[in-house]
């Protein structure tokens, strides 16, 4: 005989894993210094919640210790977070016969390496700007956030507000470009943002294009040709 298998877990194996990852929250509350509050700040200011509700969501995620290396000297260059629906177990949920469980749709805070999981509603993003170690004093400086809004997984029109609204006009704006003394009169500077307007108008066809698809509708024909019996009915039914 095939078929799924699933474990039910007893109310004391549940009590004690519940034990563990209270010690385990605990223990990652206590490690929160200056660095993790400014990551806190930043998504609390950026998705809409309240820094307790961020600082809960951080330390119940099993990839909290990316964290630690983002932070690392030469660490992740990136740190991402998903806020959007995801499919979640009800806390009084009972088990049912075939070994699920009842389960709802909530919006919640984790954090992904952006590879995994589907990507629908809100991505956060902070970068680093160096290879150095991220301390309580530098954390401002080296550390860039920003938002990349997709709701409802509209990622086409997500990117194009992004590039058009936050990232072209902070560029054209930029004062200094290092070693490039001239700036914004530098030829290979202004190669570069016109061929970033141009992705940006690319993105903005393609999202209009796909927008205004034909949809076919099904049609139930039977109707019409059930009951064809002579040329006249042809043509009705035509």
């Amino acid at each position: 005989t095939t078929g799924k298998k699933s474990i039910v877990l007893s109310s004391e194996t549940r009590r004690e894993l519940a034990k563990q990852a209270k010690v385990t929250k605990e223990e990652r509350r206590a490690q929160i210094d200056e660095r993790h509050k400014y990551l806190i700040s930043r998504l609390a200011d950026g998705i809409g919640l309240s820094e307790q509700q961020v600082e809960t969501a951080i330390i119940s995620d099993d990839k909290f210790p990316l964290i630690e290396q983002f932070f690392a000297p030469n660490g992740l260059k990136k740190l991402l977070f998903f806020y959007q629906d995801v499919l979640q177990q009800k806390s009084n949920a009972s088990l049912r016969a075939d070994g699920t469980t009842n389960s709802l749709l909530q919006k919640k805070l984790f954090i992904t390496m952006g590879s995994a999981e589907y990507f629908t509603g809100t991505c956060a993003f902070f970068l680093r700007t160096s290879d150095k170690v991220i301390t309580t004093s530098n954390v401002a400086q080296e550390v860039n956030f920003g938002i990349f809004d997709c709701t409802n997984g509209n990622i086409l029109q997500g990117m194009e507000f992004f590039l058009s609204q936050i990232m072209i006009p902070a560029l054209k704006s930029q004062q200094h470009w290092g070693a490039v003394k001239e700036g914004l009169k530098n030829s290979q500077i202004q190669d570069f943002l016109y061929s970033v307007d141009k992705f940006v108008g690319t993105l903005s066809s393609s999202r209009q294009n796909i927008e205004d698809k034909i949809q076919l509708r099904k049609v139930d024909i039977d109707i019409y040709v059930s009951n064809l019996q002579n040329p006249s009915d042809y043509i009705t039914a035509g």
